[in-house]
C-alpha cells in the first residue's frame, strides 16, 4: 500500500518557481511535457537531459542525485538518519517498524530542505561554466 509522501519546498525553490511564473504565465503545470502541455514532464526527462549534456547512464542518473543528497546530508552530521530517509520517502525495510513508525520529521525536513538548497546554490555559483542563478532568485 502506498502512503502519502509530502515534501517541504525550500524558500529558494519557491523563489525559482515564482521567477518561472514571471516568464511562463499562470499555467496549471510548472513543468509540462513537451509533447502535451496538459501532462507533466516524464520521470525520464531528467535522464534524457543528462544524456543530451553528454553524461552516460554510468556517469549520472536522476536517481544518482538522490543518492548524492542522502550521502551529503548524512555526512554533514546535521540531520537524523530517520529524517533523511523520510525526506527521501524511504521508510526502511523492517515491516514492523514501517507499520508503527509514522513520524514525519516535518520541522527537521523543512530546515534540511532549506540547508540543502543553500548547499546546491553555493555549488552552482562556484561552477565556472554556469552563469549562476537568476538575479531575482535567492
Amino acid at each position: 500500500m502506498r502512503r502519502e509522501h509530502r515534501k517541504p519546498l525550500p524558500a529558494l525553490a519557491v523563489d525559482i518557481l515564482r521567477d518561472l511564473r514571471n516568464h511562463t504565465g499562470n499555467r496549471r503545470l510548472a513543468f509540462p511535457s513537451i509533447q502535451s502541455p496538459e501532462r507533466p514532464l516524464s520521470e525520464n526527462t531528467l535522464n534524457a537531459a543528462l544524456r543530451w549534456l553528454g553524461y552516460s547512464n554510468t556517469e549520472a542518473t536522476s536517481h544518482g542525485f538522490r543518492a548524492s543528497a542522502s550521502t551529503l546530508l548524512n555526512e554533514s552530521g546535521r540531520w537524523s538518519a530517520d529524517a533523511i530517509e523520510a525526506k527521501r520517502g524511504h521508510f526502511g525495510a523492517d515491516e514492523v517498524r514501517r507499520a508503527y513508525h509514522r513520524a514525519a520529521y516535518w520541522d527537521e525536513r523543512v530546515r534540511m530542505s532549506d540547508w540543502w538548497a543553500g548547499e546546491v546554490a553555493a555549488r552552482v555559483r562556484r561552477c565556472p561554466k554556469h552563469g549562476g542563478l537568476p538575479a531575482s532568485v535567492g
